[in-house]
């Protein structure tokens, strides 16, 4: 088990100060991060915390996965890593006979 843990079903209003505060009752945070739209620079409803330790991290799954925040369920497990995605179409140029 790692330290690192993902966190969905946020509330669109929250922030990190927000998650950092709620995981912190399980133990030190190392890093509390949600994730953020560029353009409307509203939440996108997830986010990562890394904890300090496995044993916390574990604690605050156990804690608040599936806890009500906002009227949302967290979901919260340990991260993955991303995988890769495959090339994006589209954009300018390509052959559309101009």
């Amino acid at each position: 088990m790692g330290n690192k843990l993902y966190v969905g079903n946020l509330p669109y209003s929250f922030r990190d100060s927000d998650m950092e505060q709620a995981f912190s009752q399980y133990g030190s945070v190392a890093s509390a991060k949600v994730m953020m739209d560029r353009d409307s620079g509203r939440s996108k409803g997830f986010g990562f915390v890394e904890m300090s330790s496995p044993a916390e991290a574990q604690a605050a799954i156990q804690g608040l996965n599936g806890q009500d925040v906002g009227g949302r369920g967290l979901v919260v497990n340990e991260a993955r890593p991303m995988e890769p995605r495959a090339p994006r179409a589209g954009g300018f140029g390509g052959n559309r006979g101009y």
